[in-house]
């Protein structure tokens, strides 16, 4: 236990020194890197998506405090907070159209988004004085049908159910932007992003056909609400997403996440083809439980475009539950090193 006790002051101690500057906020950071300026010290330092449940459980049985909550295990290891406040529609199981027309009267609920409207004012004031960074949530519209659908009856229901496919997304567009407009008269999030995971290890799930006709519609309607207000729009998309990448420009986004390395995705080529795309994610959580050099060889891969702007670099997905704390305390170390690295003056 007394291994552990050091660990946990050591990372005490670079959450209050080497991975803070005084000179800017965390919400400062952020916005400066999505509008491709360096930050004065270092770069964000965000777990866009955390962890696992499963993953911290382990730690606690390493030595995590057990009373620290989501915040202030973040707070723990001296990462920026960054807070997800969204509203959903509600969830049902449909195959057809009279199942939707039963069940939508209790799917796009006012009380849904008026719960995430409560949730930005309860940060508002934190946001205000940049203490926390705030990401909008919205369902897509490959997201959501496949919510309501299930995996493989919304995949059919593009050629089978068109008529319902278009039905949805407008029911879903117009709650987005209720949603939207409601949340931006409390404040201006530091992004907006749409849950999609449309892509998979080896490309899309959809062709770009398909993508036209039921998806880029309804992101023309939705993205100029957020863009109005000068907020960057990206879309979460897991795995092998770079032949989306002029699909997403066409409809209006901003930028990409989480940019999975176990699909190939590179950041580095991705940068090279698009130099003004935001990308989010981006390092390997495989190699996190490998140990020091694996860590280190992942953040050199990823230093060359840290430098450029418009990367937030974090985890390509949650941490998993095979990453140790003490190995987590390594990633810390090292990523407080290279965000630092990343903002360094030449000379």
């Amino acid at each position: 236990m007394q291994t552990v006790k050091a660990s946990n002051n050591e990372t005490r101690s670079m959450g209050k020194n080497a991975l803070k500057s005084a000179d800017l906020t965390p919400r400062e950071r952020f916005r400066r890197v999505l509008a491709f300026e360096k930050p004065e010290g270092r770069l964000p330092m965000v777990e866009w998506a955390a962890w696992w449940d499963k993953t911290t459980d382990r730690w606690k049985t390493e030595g995590l405090a057990a009373e620290l909550d989501w915040e202030g295990t973040l707070r723990h290891f001296g990462l920026d907070v960054l807070f997800c406040v969204g509203a959903s529609p509600h969830s049902a199981a449909i195959q057809n159209q009279a199942d939707y027309d039963r069940v939508k009267p209790g799917l796009y609920s006012e009380e849904n988004i008026a719960g995430g409207v409560r949730h930005a004012a309860s940060l508002r004031e934190r946001h205000e004085r940049g203490e926390v960074i705030i990401r909008i949530w919205l369902d897509g519209f490959f997201w959501y049908p496949r919510r309501l659908f299930g995996i493989e009856n919304h995949l059919f229901a593009f050629y089978d159910q068109p008529e319902l496919m278009h039905q949805i997304n407008r029911d879903l567009t117009e709650f987005n932007i209720k949603y939207l407009k409601a949340v931006l008269e409390v404040l201006t999030p530091d992004m907006v992003g749409f849950a999609e995971d449309m892509s998979y290890n080896n490309g899309p799930m959809l062709s770009k056909e398909t993508f036209n006709e039921f998806l880029l519609p309804y992101y023309r309607q939705v993205i100029p609400v957020a863009k109005a207000r000068g907020v960057p729009v990206l879309v979460d998309t897991d795995g092998m997403l770079e032949e989306m990448i002029p699909w997403l420009l066409e409809a209006g986004m901003d930028g990409i996440y989480p940019l999975e390395r176990q699909s190939g995705v590179d950041v580095a080529r991705i940068r090279q083809n698009y130099p003004r795309l935001l990308m989010m994610g981006g390092y390997d959580k495989m190699v996190m439980d490998k140990g020091e050099a694996a860590m280190r060889a992942e953040f050199e891969r990823l230093q060359p475009v840290m430098r450029t702007g418009g990367f937030i670099p974090s985890v390509d997905h949650q941490t998993p539950p095979g990453v140790s704390l003490e190995n987590y305390r390594t990633y810390i170390r090292l990523f407080g090193e290279y965000a630092a690295k990343a903002c360094a003056r030449a000379g």
